[in-house]
């Protein structure tokens, strides 16, 4: 009863971000576990690809010795996840790197374009919604349903590929799509993995305005695909919203309009949390084709690559960040949540 009693009399925040730690333990096991057991279901044998087709099988038996991958799949388990918790995801046949090494050179720059192409596609997508319910029945109103119609069936290579055609092979207006800097430049001083950031911690303007650059094509093409779900979720809800009895009076009251939008957004904002999150989360994976197409050289690009090579090791080690990456957003949604809708009871 005490116990029961401290947790009532804590803040609210404070026991959003207990419970979501305490349901995180239990979720990381479990997508250790379901990503172990279907990374082995892959066909292709890593020490046959890693010696080649003319190895011999006591060279092929003797890697798979060196791999682990002789011994029964639990005790793989085991010893892979004791290895987790000593902080070691174990190292790449194809890289000879560590997979945390791997992964810390590689996440930023996804981090960076997922990041960046999230804030554009809620600044358009809540935008356009905006203001085609304030302004229903004019020309972005109708352009919104257009573009909402179009945004779901539009794949994000293709729209890149347009991208491409248009602002870098006719136009000239765009930098070359290799890569996240000019191959000239060196890259900045590492502090956050981010080169914008770190070009402007630096004060390089030369790297800044390349890395800036170099942004635009890729966070065009995933704000293009994505914000049409931003969009419609935002819509409805503002939409509805707007028309209730309390924004009426409201402007009965005689509040601005500006007031009555800002008001309108607050009480709409647990759903568009809802599918800001989901969609942050999803573009970690989603981003590969886009990541590709420009050279990024992302997680992504990692991943993928991890298939083709059946590098269980460096596979396990992403869907495992990854995943932690999800939680973390999803947990911070949940706090934004109680502080967006104080109804809310944990």
């Amino acid at each position: 009863m005490n116990i029961l009693a401290v947790w009532r009399r804590m803040p609210r925040v404070s026991r959003i971000v207990l419970t979501r730690l305490a349901l995180i333990i239990p979720q990381m096991f479990g997508v250790m576990l379901v990503t172990f057991l279907l990374v082995r279901m892959l066909p292709g044998d890593p020490a046959r690809l890693m010696l080649g087709n003319f190895a011999t099988e006591d060279s092929i038996a003797l890697y798979r010795e060196r791999l682990g991958l002789d011994k029964p799949v639990w005790t793989q388990f085991m010893t892979y996840v004791e290895n987790v918790f000593r902080g070691d995801l174990g190292t790449s046949p194809f890289t000879s790197n560590p997979i945390l090494t791997d992964l810390a050179e590689r996440a930023p720059a996804t981090l960076e374009l997922i990041t960046c192409a999230m804030i554009l596609t809620l600044i358009i997508g809540i935008g356009i919604a905006v203001v085609s319910v304030v302004r229903k029945g004019g020309v972005v109103d109708y352009g919104a349903r257009l573009y909402g119609l179009a945004a779901g069936a539009i794949p994000d290579f293709w729209m890149a590929l347009i991208l491409i055609f248009v602002f870098f092979y006719l136009l000239g207006w765009a930098p070359a799509p290799f890569g996240r800097i000019d191959p000239m430049l060196s890259p900045p001083v590492r502090i956050t993995g981010f080169y914008t950031l770190d070009s402007l911690a630096s004060g390089n303007w030369t790297n800044l305005w390349s890395a800036l650059g170099r942004l635009v094509l890729p966070v065009l093409t995933i704000t293009a695909v994505n914000a049409g779900a931003v969009m419609k979720m935002a819509q409805t809800v503002f939409g509805g919203v707007y028309e209730s009895d309390f924004v009426r009076h409201m402007r009965a009251s005689g509040l601005t309009e500006p007031q009555i939008i800002l008001s309108g957004l607050r009480n709409s904002l647990p759903p568009i949390i809802t599918i800001a999150s989901f969609t942050f989360g999803f573009l970690l994976g989603a981003a590969v084709l886009v990541e590709t197409l420009f050279s990024w050289g992302g997680l992504g690009q990692y991943a993928v690559q991890a298939v083709i090579n059946s590098d269980y090791a460096a596979l396990q080690g992403f869907v495992l960040v990854s995943s932690a990456f999800i939680l973390i957003v999803y947990s911070v949604a949940d706090i934004l949540y109680e502080i967006a809708d104080p109804r809310i009871r944990i």
